[in-house]
């Protein structure tokens, strides 16, 4: 889980308005924070296959949120892409 305080500072960054904390971006931005953290803990457990499963249902839906972003708005696809470093 991420903290109270990285989540809200995750949203303040990448939000698109002052009441902004649904927007693409910022699901995006807090599913690559998660889908980080899950990586790290994965170097210590190899085996846990149950958090693995949730690992990779994230990856997925980080998938169909950037590609809903990349078919509606193709310059906030390529900004949040840079600023994440997703893609190469």
């Amino acid at each position: 889980m991420l903290a109270r305080e990285q989540k809200t500072s995750l949203i303040g960054q990448y939000r698109t308005h002052d009441s902004d904390t649904g927007s693409p971006e910022v699901q995006i931005a807090l599913l690559s924070e998660r889908i980080g953290q899950l990586t790290d803990h994965f170097k210590a457990h190899q085996k846990d296959h149950g958090s693995r499963r949730g690992l990779l249902m994230m990856v997925s839906r980080r998938r169909r949120l950037l590609d809903y972003l990349k078919q509606s708005d193709t310059e906030r696809y390529k900004v949040i892409i840079q600023k994440l470093g997703i893609r190469k």
